[in-house]
This record gives C-alpha cells, structure tokens and sequence, in this order.
C-alpha cells in the first residue's frame, strides 16, 4: 500500500506521506563545552531567540521557495554529550518563530565535558539523515568558542561525515561573550573554523567578539543561510 501511494505522490506531486518539504534543514550546534558556563549557555539561547524571531529573519523565510525551513536547536560537549534542546520544528511564521525561542529558553543544561567537535559534527549529520524532512539544502551552523577537539572523532573525521552526505557546514566563531570587544584567548579562531571546520556549497564563518556583536552575527548568519546567500569566507557581524 505504501508503494502504491508513493507512486502516486510521484505521479501528482504530492509529498510521500510522512514527509515534510521545506527549503532549508538547519541544525544549529552550539557549544556547550567546558569553556563555557551556565550564564553563558543561557546567553547563547537568548540570543538565537532573539535572532530566530526577528523580523528580518522571518521575512527571509517567507521568501524561500517553500516558505519554510526545519530547525533544530542542538547543545554539544564531549563526544558522548549531545542534547537536542529543542526537536525539529518547522517554522513557516511569526507565531512559529516565536515558538521555537519559547521552547529554547527553557530546558536544563545537560551537555558538558571538553571539546568534541567531530563527534558533535557526526551528530549533526545524524539529526539530518534521520529525520522525516525533505530539505532543497541541508546546513549544519556550528558555533564555538575554540577548534580545539579532545576526545571521540577528529574533526576532519566530522567534517568528512557531513560534507559526503551532501550537508553545508557554516560556522560563528565566538571570540569573546563578555567583554566590549577583542578576543577571549590568542590565536585566529574564525581562520581556523575556515581551514578546519566549515565545508560545503557557499560555506562561511561569522564572528562574533561582543554582547551585541554575538546577537547581530546570529542575525546575519541565519539570514544568510536561509537566504542561500553565502558570502565571503570569514566575515565580521557587521560586515
């Protein structure tokens, strides 16, 4: 019975059913590592809250062929420490925007331990190969505040398992959450999320370096992604 209505959607154009089509699966994988704390992890919520609802962003979605993307919100620690805070939810809206940031701000914390970037990079692809959604692009938006990876798969084994799958990984460099501006620690993070990280059709790494700066690169980047706009391969929020 099932092959027979699947022959027919293909026929009509119909969606097979169980399947759900949107423009963009998203997952977004945000640190939740030993480098950052609890004040810091709601933060991070907050501000890809904010930027999920905002007008500019919605607009953007409602311009997609669909009118709507799927996204996942996801929380990443050491390699046996992932989180899905907030399930796949397809998002066509205000009232589902709003939604979505409703239900990110209110789980516990519950992934922890040192870096896993190619693990969490594994889980992201995962998320997306499993689901019950036809994607036109598939984009795992991965944020950290280092590229260091201490345990579970290497990050090019990662990056590997996403980019043979066929899925964009883009990626925030968080340079620094709490103070005016600058770095939180030495070294060229967003050219190492560009050497080592991102991968893809159009990838590319926004940073942030402030309060303000995190909230408007969030903006900026989902804008981007969901625009399929791209842009240059490190760029500034403001940029």
């Amino acid at each position: 019975m099932l092959r027979v209505l699947a022959c027919l959607a293909a026929l009509w154009g119909a969606p097979v059913l169980g399947q759900t089509d949107v423009d963009l699966e998203l997952v977004l994988l945000a640190d939740s590592s030993g480098s950052i704390d609890d004040g810091e992890i709601l933060f991070q919520r907050e501000g890809y809250a904010r930027a999920i609802t905002d007008p500019a962003v919605v607009a953007a979605i409602r311009r997609t062929a669909y009118g709507s993307i799927a996204v996942t919100y996801v929380e990443w620690g050491r390699f046996d420490s992932q989180d899905v805070v907030v399930p796949w939810t397809v998002i066509d809206g205000q009232a589902a925007a709003e939604r979505f940031a409703a239900a990110l701000t209110g789980p516990p914390r519950r992934a922890r331990g040192r870096n896993a970037i190619g693990a969490a990079l594994i889980f992201g692809r995962d998320l997306i190969e499993g689901n019950e959604i036809a994607g036109w692009r598939r984009i795992i938006d991965f944020s950290g505040d280092s590229a260091g990876n201490f345990n579970g798969p290497t990050i090019a084994e990662g990056r590997r398992a996403a980019l043979e799958a066929g899925i964009t990984i883009n990626g925030l460099a968080v340079l620094c959450r709490i103070c005016a501006s600058g770095r939180s620690g030495s070294g060229d993070l967003e050219t190492e999320f560009a050497d080592r990280i991102i991968g893809g059709q159009g990838a590319f790494v926004v940073t942030a370096d402030g309060g303000e700066a995190f909230a408007a690169a969030v903006r900026r980047k989902l804008i981007l992604e969901i625009s399929g706009g791209g842009g240059p391969a490190v760029a500034r929020a403001g940029q």
